[in-house]
């Protein structure tokens, strides 16, 4: 009867972790489900903005900005975009190696997440600043971090400023890239190959690029935060609905097993009585 009492135990601790997963499973859901359509409807915005970027790289080869400015030799600044909280698969392990190979030994860091901040501490990594992000991701948190990114690279202390995050991709798959933003890279292949000689920029095409390019920089670290952020909650989604599978079956095996021993030690019972009741024939 022990036995029995240690499997209706574990039955019922089963159970009660099933409901927990069951209930982070519908409120990663849900926050899911807006991260994923903030991510999709940025890019719309992006694809745009990259397109005016290539018109004026290419119809304007002379304009020039200290964003646009390459340097070599020089150091290395990335941007970690991690998760606080953890139970969402292996999208910050993945990141952690993607940082290994893409970055260089010398380079500094700027975190956003505790998950890789503690790592990168534990690695004796520098980091010269944390932030901290709302849920959804405000813009506002953006500008901060990308007016830190670019008044590192302007003051020349570092020749090049990366991102590292996770790309969403569906809610099953989560892409961890390594990304260049300083120096501002016109995209080559954004545009609808329009011939550029018909635009004509006021007040000249270098202060359309002043303009712009701090915009471009804004949404490019908005973009990777919201991105981070919907691959997260899709992670933790699909890592809570395997876990409750997962307890589900766990709770089926147990009553399986309970039903059998219980079954047992029932006929044990019956054959004790009926061999009592041969005995006193």
């Amino acid at each position: 009867m022990a036995n029995l009492r240690d499997i209706r135990r574990r039955i019922k601790s089963v159970k009660n972790t099933a409901q927990i997963t069951r209930a982070m499973q519908l409120v990663a859901a849900a926050k899911m489900k807006k991260a994923q359509d903030q991510a999709l409807a940025g890019r719309d915005y992006a694809k745009e903005l990259n397109g005016v970027l290539q018109d004026i790289s290419e119809g304007f080869s002379e304009a020039t900005h200290p964003l646009l400015e390459k340097r070599t030799g020089g150091r290395e600044l990335v941007l970690i975009i991690s998760t606080d909280k953890g139970l969402c698969g292996a999208i910050n392990t993945n990141l952690a190696r993607a940082v290994r190979n893409d970055s260089s030994n010398t380079a500094d860091y700027v975190t956003v997440g505790r998950k890789l901040r503690v790592m990168m501490e534990k690695l004796s990594k520098n980091i010269i600043a944390d932030f901290s992000v709302k849920d959804p991701v405000p813009f506002a948190d953006a500008r901060a971090i990308a007016a830190l990114l670019s008044k590192k690279f302007l003051d020349g202390t570092y020749d090049k400023v990366s991102i590292a995050y996770t790309r969403f991709v569906n809610t099953m798959s989560q892409q961890p890239e390594v990304v260049q933003l300083l120096p501002v890279e016109p995209p080559t292949d954004a545009g609808d190959n329009t011939d550029t000689n018909d635009f004509l920029f006021e007040p000249s095409p270098e202060d359309v690029l002043s303009a712009i390019l701090p915009l471009y920089v804004n949404f490019r670290v908005f973009q990777t935060l919201v991105e981070a952020r919907a691959s997260e909650h899709s992670a933790r989604m699909v890592a809570m609905k395997s876990a409750t599978d997962n307890a589900k079956k766990f709770i089926k095996e147990l009553t399986l097993e309970y039903n059998k021993l219980r079954q047992g030690a029932i006929t044990a019972e019956l054959l004790e009585i009926t061999t009592a009741m041969k005995a006193m024939e």
